[in-house]
């Protein structure tokens, strides 16, 4: 463990900070067209119209801003649903809330033509929450309730299970697949500014519940039978941790598509140097979250240049390695 007191957590947390300023400012000058560190400067001090400052403004500062906020959110997520399973390999698109989340998408884009912000966001919503309601039923049923393997054997069921749907669903309409495909892929290339802020709201709520319940947290990861000894309402906190992920989850399907791995690797990374206070790691979480999925996304810009590779295929490259490590060895979330 890196941090042992709170001044070491509280140096490393403002250390992220910087980091992920840096990795914001390197998103935006970094890319196809070529923009130095002064134009970037000049099109926030004195923007003037020319199709530099426009690429800055309209493309690069909202990729990079959603970029930030996704990868936080997931991040999140994945430190919240690895505390409630107990489940090292917990993540929401391992255990279906993103393919859950998209499937509910593509039906509404596809079969009833939903176009509005709002009303996609809440079918996110919708999904995700479907996908965890039946997740966390299958992962409890029998006679040893729920345990770490059960949930996620349940999860990658349902996961497949949205994801063959949703192919389905694009097979039988071939003309929606351009406008699905690249969606489905996880990218957060083209998105708007306007989406991220119809969804930016539930985010928030969803990151300030997370950090809200930290310290229940700790104590239900003690155990159940603890928690409840110690007096805590063990139902209330899981249901309100559930309500956590949902927003968190469907939000960031609801703007950038499902990009997997990233509730995976940051709530194991983050644990590796402050420990196992939730109130510490979750925030850690939401800060390195972002730095991850900026750098994944940096490095998708130059794979195939001048084409770019979808950020959730970055994402994957680094994350199944990963994933087939913490599978190896076995760990326990404390």
């Amino acid at each position: 463990m890196l941090f042992y007191n709170i001044k070491g957590k509280i140096t490393g947390l403002i250390i992220c900070i910087l980091f992920l300023l840096l990795f914001n400012f390197l998103s935006i000058v970094l890319g196809y067209t070529d923009i130095s560190i002064q134009l970037a400067i000049d099109a926030f001090r004195n923007f003037n119209g020319t199709n530099e400052h426009i690429i800055i403004h309209d493309v690069r500062l909202p990729r990079a801003l959603i970029a930030t906020t996704v990868g936080a959110s997931l991040g999140i997520a994945g430190a919240l649903l690895q505390a409630l399973t107990r489940n090292p390999l917990a993540s929401p698109d391992i255990l279906g809330f993103n393919a859950g989340a998209s499937f509910a998408i593509v039906v509404a884009l596809m079969l009833f033509s939903v176009t509005s912000l709002q009303v996609t966001t809440w079918i996110a919503f919708f999904g995700a929450a479907i996908a965890g309601v039946i997740v966390y039923f299958l992962g409890s049923i029998g006679r040893d309730g729920m345990t770490p393997i059960k949930m996620t054997l349940a999860g990658a069921a349902i996961a497949a299970l949205f994801g063959s749907l949703t192919q389905g669903l694009l097979v039988m309409d071939e003309s929606a697949l351009d406008q699905v495909l690249f969606w489905m892929s996880g990218s957060v290339q083209g998105r708007k500014l306007e989406l991220l802020l119809s969804v930016l709201p539930y985010l928030v709520i969803g990151i300030f519940i997370a950090l809200f319940i930290s310290n229940q947290i700790n104590v239900l990861t003690m155990g159940e039978d603890v928690a409840k000894g110690l007096g805590q309402r063990t139902a209330f906190v899981k249901l309100v941790t559930g309500i956590s992920i949902i927003l968190l989850a469907g939000g960031s399907v609801a703007i950038a598509g499902p990009i997997g791995f990233i509730g995976i690797i940051v709530p194991h990374f983050v644990k590796s140097f402050v420990g196992n206070d939730y109130r510490w790691i979750i925030p850690y979480c939401g800060i390195v979250g972002g730095i991850f999925l900026l750098i994944a996304d940096i490095g998708a810009r130059y794979i195939l240049m001048p084409q770019e590779v979808p950020v959730g295929i970055m994402t994957a490259i680094v994350g199944a390695p990963f994933f087939i490590y913490i599978a190896r060895k076995g760990r326990k979330v404390a």
